[in-house]
């Protein structure tokens, strides 16, 4: 992968998590940018640290009947694994549908309704058990979780500061730019932003500007100083970390 040179060689720190309940909540500009990839990769780095990791997604949809039945869906079942397979995978997401439809479109399907309660106090088992909880929300940091609550919601309600994911290809800077700004309004914490290349790298020579690497290198380095100072990572595909690495337990 092609180097970021105002980012990589160094770890990044961040100053304003709240440790007495630290956390996290990972969202999207959109649905389909990454967001599993990425928090599975936070996941991995805070267990290679020594830390006891729950990780929490509130509700799931595009599950089929199989994964339903086996009380897991795709996401959760990866944010568990990484995890180490703590608790049982059924808290990960205690509220699965099965359409491909928002969360309560899907629920609507099944003559079902999202539990607003349930969205906020499934985290509690996590919370008391671990050092640290990775929430994954559904879709964008707009979109609806319930009929009553988009993402940007319960994020407020637990507390948590956001880490922003977009899709690492052309118009990453405008959609990021338009969720930090958004989410900020909203009277939220924005801890980073880590753009996760979502599909495989092309044919084209690394030295073209259009290369998917190019790309996500120098939309990285815009976003970092139309930003700064919050951090900006980028995730390439098929890679295990994000880079550079942030420190998320730092005070």
């Amino acid at each position: 992968m092609d180097k970021i040179p105002a980012l990589c060689g160094r770890s990044i720190t961040l100053e304003s998590l709240p440790m007495s309940n630290p956390g996290i909540f990972i969202t999207g500009t959109d649905t389909g940018v990454g967001k599993t990839t990425v928090a599975v990769a936070i996941v991995r780095q805070l267990v290679l640290a020594g830390r006891r990791v729950g990780v929490y997604k509130p509700v799931g949809s595009g599950v089929s009947l199989a994964q339903t039945e086996a009380m897991g869906s795709m996401d959760s079942s990866q944010l568990w694994e990484a995890a180490g397979r703590p608790l049982t995978l059924a808290l990960v997401c205690p509220q699965l549908f099965q359409a491909p439809l928002s969360p309560p479109r899907s629920a609507l399907a099944e003559g079902k309704t999202v539990d607003d309660r349930l969205l906020r106090d499934g985290i509690l088992p996590w919370k008391k058990a671990f050092d640290f909880v990775v929430v994954e929300g559904a879709g964008g940091l707009f979109s609806p979780l319930s009929t009553d609550s988009l993402n940007v919601d319960l994020a407020r309600d637990l507390g948590l500061p956001l880490v922003l994911v977009d899709a690492a290809r052309l118009g990453a800077i405008g959609r990021t730019l338009a969720a930090v700004t958004a989410a900020r309004a909203a009277g939220l914490t924005v801890a980073a932003v880590v753009l996760s290349q979502v599909q495989p790298v092309g044919n084209q020579q690394p030295a073209d500007p259009t290369h998917p690497s190019a790309v996500m290198r120098d939309s990285a380095i815009d976003i970092r100083l139309l930003l700064q100072p919050l951090p900006v990572a980028v995730l390439a595909y098929g890679a295990h970390a994000i880079e550079p690495q942030i420190d998320w337990l730092a005070q």
